[in-house]
C-alpha cells in the first residue's frame, strides 16, 4: 500500500502574489527613463541584479516582506532567512519567464533559459528584455489608471452624425442603392418581396427588393505620438519622459481594443527623429540631445500621409524649444542658446506644411516658460490644433479626454 508523507507548510512571503500585481508594482522601473541613472547605457537595458533588487524593494513596500529582511538580503544574501528569500527570487524570475512575461537578452524564446538548464547563471549575468505580453499589460493597466482619474467606466467610439451603410445598425432600413455597403436587412428585404409577389416558395427576389440597414458612420483616425527625447526630459529633478511613455502606452492599448480601425505611430525626436515600434518604447531612455521639433514633424507627415484614415493627427509631447534642424546637406544645425529665428523659421514652415496635408496638430508642453508658451500657442494657431499646457503627473488626464471626446469629421 503507497505511503503519503506530509510535511509542514511553510508560509511565504510570495503567496497569493499574482504576476500582474508584481509587474503594476514594477512598471516604474520597467519603463525608466534615464532619471536617476547614466542615460547612455546601452539600449536601456538592465541587468538581472538591478531587477532581482526592485522586485525585493517593491515586495517591501507592498508589506510582503519587513524592511529587515530587505537590508539584511541586501548585505548578503547568502546568510540565514535572506538566503532562502535568494532562491525565492530565483523562482519568481525563473516563472516570469517561463509565463512569457520577461525573456532574456541573449534570445527571443522566453523559456529558453530554463530548458538550456542554465538559468541560474542567466539569472545573476545577463540582461533581461520585458515582452510584448508585458508591454500590453502596461498600457492596460495605464489606461484603467488614467480612465479611473477621470471618472470613465468605458469607452466608445469617434461618433459622427454622418448615416452610412456600416457594420453595426442603429437606424431603420431604406432600399439599396449602388456603390452602398451591402449590409443586407435579410428581414426587410424578403418582407418587400413577398409583399410585391406574393407567399410561396421559392421566393422571386429582384433587385428592386434589397434592404440596406443603415448605422451611425464612425470615422477612422490615425495617429502619430511625438515623443521628445532630448535631455531635458529628465532635467532638474524630474522624469518627465517615464509619464509620456505610460501615456502612450495606454493610448495604444485603448486604440487597440476599442477603436480597431484607428491607428498609432511612434516617432522619437531629438537630434534627428526617427520611427520605432510600441514594444521597444519601453526600453527607450533619453540621451544628450537637442531638440529638433521639424525633423519630428516631417516624418510624422510622411508617415501620416502613407495612412488611409478620415482624420490624420499628430500629437506631440514635449518640454523645450526647438533647438536644433537638419539642413538639406544632412548636416544638423543645433543652437541650445535661446530661440534661433532661423530653426523657427524652418519649423512653423513644417508645421504649416502639416496643414495643407489636412494633418492637425495638438501639443502638450510639459514647462510653463513664457517663450515655450509663446511657441506652441503659434504651433497651435497655425494648425489650428489645440496647445495644452500640463505637467507630467497630469498628461495622461488631458490627452485621454482629448482623445475621448474627439467627434471626428472627414477632412475635406
Amino acid at each position: 500500500m503507497p505511503r503519503i508523507r506530509y510535511s509542514k507548510h511553510v508560509p511565504s512571503p510570495l503567496d497569493g502574489l499574482g504576476i500582474e500585481d508584481l509587474l503594476d508594482a514594477l512598471s516604474d522601473f520597467f519603463l525608466q527613463s534615464g532619471f536617476g541613472r547614466a542615460v547612455d547605457a546601452p539600449g536601456g537595458e538592465r541587468g538581472m541584479k538591478e531587477l532581482r533588487r526592485a522586485i525585493m524593494e517593491r515586495l517591501a513596500a507592498m508589506e510582503r516582506i519587513p524592511r529587515r529582511l530587505l537590508d539584511e538580503w541586501l548585505e548578503d544574501p547568502s546568510q540565514g532567512e535572506a538566503r532562502r528569500m535568494d532562491a525565492m527570487l530565483d523562482a519568481l524570475i525563473r516563472r516570469m519567464i517561463d509565463e512569457g512575461w520577461l525573456k532574456t537578452a541573449e534570445g527571443s524564446d522566453p523559456a529558453a533559459g530554463s530548458r538550456r538548464g542554465s538559468l541560474d547563471e542567466a539569472i545573476g549575468q545577463a540582461r533581461f528584455e520585458i515582452t510584448d505580453k508585458s508591454i500590453d499589460f502596461l498600457g492596460f493597466r495605464a489606461l484603467r489608471g488614467l480612465l479611473g482619474s477621470l471618472g470613465k467606466s468605458g469607452v466608445g467610439r469617434h461618433e459622427t452624425t454622418h448615416l452610412a451603410t456600416g457594420v453595426e445598425a442603429f437606424q431603420a432600413s431604406r432600399p439599396y442603392e449602388f456603390g452602398d455597403t451591402l449590409n443586407l436587412d435579410v428581414g426587410a428585404t424578403l418582407l418587400r418581396a413577398v409583399a410585391r409577389g406574393g407567399p410561396g416558395i421559392p421566393i422571386d427576389l429582384e433587385a428592386d427588393d434589397l434592404q440596406v440597414r443603415q448605422s451611425d458612420y464612425e470615422s477612422s483616425c490615425a495617429t502619430v505620438v511625438m515623443l521628445d527625447l532630448s535631455h531635458s526630459m529628465i532635467l532638474y529633478g524630474e522624469d518627465r519622459f517615464t509619464p509620456a511613455k505610460r501615456v502612450a502606452l495606454a493610448l495604444a492599448h485603448l486604440i487597440r481594443t476599442q477603436y480597431p480601425g484607428d491607428s498609432l505611430r511612434l516617432v522619437l525626436f531629438h537630434d534627428s527623429a526617427e520611427e520605432v515600434p510600441l514594444r521597444k518604447l519601453a526600453r527607450v531612455a533619453v540621451g544628450p540631445y537637442h531638440t529638433n521639433t521639424r525633423e519630428g514633424l516631417r516624418l510624422a507627415r510622411r508617415i501620416l500621409m502613407s495612412e488611409r484614415k478620415d482624420m490624420r493627427q499628430i500629437v506631440m509631447i514635449t518640454d523645450g524649444k526647438p533647438s536644433a534642424m537638419t539642413l538639406d546637406d544632412g548636416r544638423v544645425y543645433k543652437n541650445s542658446f535661446g530661440l534661433d529665428p532661423a530653426i523657427l523659421d524652418a519649423t512653423f514652415r513644417e508645421v504649416q506644411n502639416c496643414r495643407k496635408s489636412h494633418i492637425l496638430i495638438n501639443t502638450f508642453m510639459l514647462a510653463g516658460d513664457p517663450y515655450l508658451m509663446a511657441f506652441v500657442k503659434r504651433v497651435a494657431e497655425i494648425a489650428r490644433g489645440r496647445a495644452y499646457f500640463t505637467s507630467p503627473a497630469t498628461l495622461g488626464q488631458y490627452l485621454l479626454m482629448d482623445y475621448l471626446r474627439k467627434k471626428v469629421e472627414t477632412i475635406h
